[in-house]
């Protein structure tokens, strides 16, 4: 790191045999490192440093071994203690470990979005509204994590994925589920706003991306405020209560097969809803929607 301090110095008209001498190098490997600035292996290491920069941007809670998953996914090849020097030195560590630094830690950083609901759940239209959220569920063979997103106008699922891993790419499938779904139906989805709290999976890129693929205007709640999503709270609530509380799951298949099952044949078309004037989302849409359609 001093090598390029001691070809400055020479180009302001410091012999490098004295500024060695004063920094204590040898000029050798100053001479070979002026031949060739960037050896192959530290050209490796930067390709390493910039792929776990990406995992670390594409989903700041995982920890370096996680990390380093990512960067050996995409080709990288090298030990833990590797990986981990690089994220050292990045400080690239996961925002639910311990704080390094300063002793106050760092203080949590701006939304991606504006709030733009304001705790205002109602819509006047279908794909006007949508709320999104995660919740999990413990399995005899690990977690099950479920990204849905509602429809305010109906309370109607629009989009849902189920995985066994906490990631971007979790809320990213639900997005496009949901943009797929009303793309069959033929529901223009451009312009409707996607609410959710400020969790790191809804602030990566690759749902950042998302949204503007789409033409969707995504908004952020406040920082621990859970009315700022209750609407959202209320569903996971019903699932909670009549699905995950219910027994104690063997597999994940198992428990995703009851929530997929829940979703699409009981809450969408047998659970009637006081606020839909007791009618189930999906007989709310197809009726007052048709209703409003014809009255214009």
């Amino acid at each position: 790191m001093t090598y390029p301090l001691v070809s400055e110095l020479a180009v302001a008209g410091i012999p490098v045999a004295v500024t060695c001498r004063v920094l204590k190098i040898a000029r050798q490997p100053y001479y070979r490192w002026l031949a060739n600035p960037v050896t192959v292996t530290e050209l490796e290491q930067a390709y390493l440093a910039n792929a776990l920069f990406d995992a670390h941007a594409d989903d700041p809670e995982f920890g370096y071994r996680l990390l380093a998953d990512e960067a050996r996914s995409v080709g990288h090849v090298a030990c833990d203690r590797t990986m981990w020097r690089r994220c050292a030195e990045g400080g690239w560590w996961s925002v639910f470990g311990k704080k390094r630094g300063s002793k106050g830690g760092k203080k949590p950083g701006p939304p991606a979005h504006d709030d733009l609901v304001r705790r205002d759940f109602t819509a006047s239209e279908p794909n006007a509204l949508w709320l999104t959220d995660i919740t999990e569920h413990p399995t005899a063979e690990g977690k099950v994590y479920l990204c849905a997103i509602k429809d305010v106008y109906s309370n109607r699922i629009v989009g849902y994925s189920i995985s066994d891993r906490m990631k971007s790419s979790l809320a990213v499938a639900a997005l496009e589920n949901a943009v797929a779904r009303r793309a069959i139906e033929g529901r223009e989805v451009a312009g409707c706003i996607v609410h959710s709290d400020r969790g790191s999976q809804f602030r990566s890129r690759k749902f950042l991306a998302a949204l503007r693929a789409h033409d969707l205007a995504g908004s952020m709640g406040q920082v621990a405020s859970a009315g700022d999503n209750a609407a959202m709270e209320s569903f996971f609530a019903l699932l909670q209560k009549n699905v995950l509380d219910r027994r104690r799951w063997t597999t994940r298949a198992e428990l995703r097969i009851a929530i997929i099952t829940w979703i699409e044949r009981t809450y969408h078309r047998r659970r009637r809803q006081a606020r839909l004037g007791r009618l189930t989302p999906i007989e709310y849409e197809a009726i007052i929607t048709t209703q409003v359609a014809l009255a214009a």
